[in-house]
């Protein structure tokens, strides 16, 4: 019976159950092999389909314990609107500490929380706590993964110099160090940019290892993205056979193991949590949902996203004149934050007024609009035609589509899937495999009872049985 119980929640973000398996077997990933043999092992249901299976929904009820239809968050970034208690809330009510490291579209309730909190890299309304303490890391990792398809992510040298000094004095290790050499060194001789990716993996959990050793938190968070954007971007590369549409030779060649090189690198970290975790800790692996070869698009040759060239010059042209914060979020997506609703609802209209000029396309922009912030994007799948203009019913303008829009850097290859991973090692390490799958609604008030939390708090779902089954067996 654990004296001082804590959980640690490793969120990698839409891993996918048989690659886990298939690379294991392969004897590619010894830490995940450890963990699913001393961890009780299931798979989950997300139970949604699009468009409500996406992350930033899943994780939010992986929080909450509430279903998509009760916490009704569609939007990434739209988090921390939510009122309701996520589960760091309700152990910190109780006294417990908390250490909240990048959970997507996250939010705290009320003004203050026992412990830290450090948002996702899209997150432009969630308060980092204590306020100011994480901002010179969060400037620049914001700037890079909103941006990460720029040539020029927006950052100065002065960033550079706060972050450098932040993570001098906050946990910066020499496997980083060592790794970012070797990644800036291989740059020179491969075009490898894409692998920095697993670079901010590592910076962010040397930050996480760094504040978890100094305050020792009951319940610690642990978010990350890379491998789920290498499976959006890659498996096409992956798995050729799989799709009609083959990717070129080279970007065979480039991207093959691009998927697998994301495991790897998370298998590093998972050795890492072993060493962090004392005899009272439970270590949980939760993906929330998964991914599966897209198949959907191969008509066109695979999802193509566009984002614009220049978002200054593309709202001018739309004719919105109203002063806004201009704040990117994944992908294609932004949100534009007006200074009153009035201004909002303007740009609403001018937005989604833009068309291709032929008629072909009728909804060419996504405007959805929340008060004073509307979130926006280009709905594009695929290519328009070469001669495509974009007519601006506000200026009476058309303008060719490619001097206002430009292509990510490949078409999207991986979908998303509802079955996901959970794996719970407990201080006993009794391995088992639950039969069944597993709503995403039972994994808060699990993760509460892991970590000693007692809470007057009702949730919909109870405790997953089999775990209390397992420590029984197991004690």
């Amino acid at each position: 019976m654990a004296t001082d119980p804590k959980v640690i929640v490793l969120e990698f973000n839409e891993l996918v159950p048989h690659l886990v398996s298939r690379f294991i077997e392969q004897g590619k990933l010894p830490n995940f092999a450890r963990l699913r043999d001393e961890s009780m092992v299931a798979v989950t249901d997300a139970e949604e389909a699009p468009p409500a299976l996406e992350p930033w929904i899943q994780w939010v009820t992986v929080h909450t314990g509430l279903t998509y239809a009760e916490h009704k968050v569609f939007d990434l970034d739209d988090g921390a609107k939510l009122d309701e208690p996520r589960i760091w809330d309700l152990a910190s009510d109780v006294g417990r500490k908390v250490w909240i490291c990048g959970s997507m579209n996250a939010g705290v309730r009320g003004d203050s929380i026992n412990g830290l909190v450090m948002p996702d890299p899209w997150a432009s309304s969630a308060r980092p706590m204590p306020a100011g303490l994480f901002d010179p890391y969060l400037d620049l990792v914001r700037a890079y993964v909103q941006e990460y398809t720029s040539d020029k992510p927006p950052v100065t040298k002065a960033m550079m110099l706060r972050f450098g000094r932040f993570m001098l004095g906050n946990g910066l290790s020499l496997k980083t160090v060592m790794d970012t050499l070797r990644q800036l060194a291989d740059e020179r001789r491969n075009p490898s940019k894409w692998r920095r990716a697993a670079i901010l993996d590592r910076l962010q959990w040397d930050v996480f290892r760094k504040f978890y050793r100094k305050t020792t938190p009951a319940l610690a968070t642990f978010f990350l993205n890379s491998t789920a954007h290498f499976q959006h971007y890659y498996w096409r590369e992956m798995e050729p056979d799989a799709f009609r549409v083959r990717s070129s030779e080279e970007s065979q060649r480039k991207y093959a193991d691009a998927i697998l090189f994301g495991y790897q690198k998370m298998d590093e970290i998972i050795g890492e949590a072993f060493a962090l975790a004392d005899k009272d800790t439970s270590i949980v692996l939760c993906t929330a949902l998964s991914q599966q070869p897209m198949l959907t698009h191969e008509e066109t040759g695979g999802k193509q996203m566009f984002k614009p060239v220049d978002q200054a010059r593309l709202f001018a042209f739309a004719g919105i004149t109203a002063p806004y914060e201009y704040a990117p979020v994944m992908s294609q997506q932004f949100h534009l934050v007006f200074e009153n609703e009035e201004d909002a609802i303007d740009a609403e209209r001018k937005v989604a007024a833009l068309r291709i000029d032929d008629g072909s396309i009728d909804d060419l922009m996504l405007a959805r609009r929340d008060g004073n912030r509307l979130f926006s994007g280009c709905n594009l799948e695929a290519w328009p035609s070469p001669e495509a203009k974009i007519l601006s019913s506000a200026s009476n303008e058309a303008l060719p589509f490619s001097e206002l829009f430009y292509p990510l850097e490949s078409v999207r290859s991986g979908m998303h899937h509802p079955d996901g991973i959970l794996w719970i090692r407990t201080p006993q390490r009794a391995h088992s495999v639950v039969d069944r799958k597993i709503s995403l609604t039972e994994i808060a008030p699990t993760l509460l009872e892991l970590a000693g939390v007692r809470t007057n708090h009702r949730f919909a779902s109870a405790p997953i049985s089999e775990v209390d089954s397992m420590a029984r067996a197991a004690a």
